[in-house]
């Protein structure tokens, strides 16, 4: 990411007018990018379904729902002027931490954890929304210190902004989460040109909190889980389980695969939680090697696509939303791949837009509703 700096043009800069707001300015290699890695996690659910996967309430049945859900809500982000985030962004960061609070007062979850809040028949994940929210936040606070970005107070200022949400998904307890929002934080100053150097002080002081956290924040089953990846064997039963069985499923996939439907780990249930954190693991297995380079050029292109229209946009705020949501979406695809491969500790970073997940799945949609808002309100460059 050092090479990819978001700066913002400026009107005229490029030889094409202001708009209000136009359909004919649709981006859409961004929707079709994301919308075919949707598919592919459509086909992940299906598979993973087992023999009914048209059966009402299976994975699949409830992937579609959720894809139908997701192009909705696309669609009307996509319409509204995303001029108005910016006035309304200090409400958007109050509704933010308070659906965060309501998640720790009311929500639900296994083993203790407060992750998921009802809402009538279907279960919503807050901090997933809360993501594309400070994003909206950061993307405003950035914009308005525009003269300021190398200065300490604003590296501070960004960091002290996210530190509430941040904490607030750290005692649900969600610590894949919690790291996806230093991600955008850290993200979003560099590629909106913050001082380097503060940058560099901040990730210091980051690792010096790493002692402080293992010995008094850490649960030990999450310290379990991130130790595992070093050595899967020693605890093949428990912790390295998942590790183990998600290496046999890449390694058996060869370069073309098994076939859908026909992956001996996910189909007997030997690989856990297939369609959610290790999806991948599943794909590899199914669709082999040439599948998962597929998967990874459409991430590419969409993350291509995501800073051509943070760097076509006609003020800070757009650039910097970009690069938010560039910064978080590259972090949970190195990270969940890493952790898939057995490389980087198991998380629970879901893998955007393939992870079966409704609340991962549309906040993700509104956050490239967002964008399309932005590119549709740029006149298109000359090239």
């Amino acid at each position: 990411m050092g090479t990819m700096r978001v700066q913002p043009a400026r009107a005229g800069a490029l030889g094409a007018r202001p708009s209000s707001g136009t359909w004919s300015h649709f981006d859409l290699q961004l929707a079709l990018y994301a919308l075919a890695l949707a598919v592919i996690g459509l086909l992940m659910a299906y598979t993973s379904s087992g023999g009914t996967p048209l059966e009402a309430g299976s994975i699949f049945t409830r992937g579609l729902m959720w894809l139908a859900i997701a192009i909705v809500m696309f669609t009307v982000a996509a319409t509204i002027d995303y001029r108005w985030l910016k006035t309304l962004a200090w409400p958007v960061y109050l509704v933010n931490l308070g659906l965060l609070v309501l998640t720790l007062a009311t929500g639900s979850g296994v083993g203790g954890v407060s992750r998921w809040v009802t809402i009538g028949p279907v279960q919503f994940q807050f901090s997933e929304l809360a993501k594309i929210l400070m994003a909206v936040v950061l993307a405003n606070y950035l914009a308005g210190r525009q003269g300021q970005l190398k200065s300490l107070a604003t590296t501070l200022g960004a960091f002290l902004l996210v530190l509430p949400a941040l904490a607030l998904v750290l005692v649900q307890p969600d610590l894949g989460t919690s790291l996806v929002f230093g991600a955008i934080v850290f993200g979003s100053l560099f590629l909106s040109g913050a001082g380097l150097r503060w940058l560099l002080l901040a990730a210091a002081g980051v690792l010096a909190m790493v002692p402080v956290a293992w010995a008094y924040i850490l649960e030990d089953y999450q310290k379990r889980r991130l130790i595992s990846f070093l050595d899967p064997s020693a605890d093949p039963q428990n912790s390295g389980y998942q590790l183990i069985q998600s290496q046999i499923a890449v390694g058996s996939g060869g370069l073309f695969g098994k076939g859908l439907t026909n992956g001996s780990q996910t189909q007997l249930d030997y690989l856990p939680v297939s369609a959610t954190d290790f999806v991948a693991a599943t794909l590899a297995e199914e669709l082999g090697f040439v599948g998962g380079v597929v998967l990874l050029l459409l991430f590419a292109m969409l993350l291509w696509r995501i800073l051509v229209v943070g760097w076509r946009a006609r003020d800070p705020f757009g650039s910097a939303f970009a690069a938010a949501i560039a910064s978080m979406l590259l972090f949970q695809l190195m990270v969940n791949f890493g952790m898939v491969l057995g490389v980087m500790p198991v998380t629970g970073i879901p893998l955007p837009f393939v992870t079966h997940g409704g609340a991962s799945l549309t906040s993700y949609a509104i956050g490239l509703g967002i964008l399309q808002s932005v590119a549709m309100r740029q006149g298109r460059p000359d090239w």
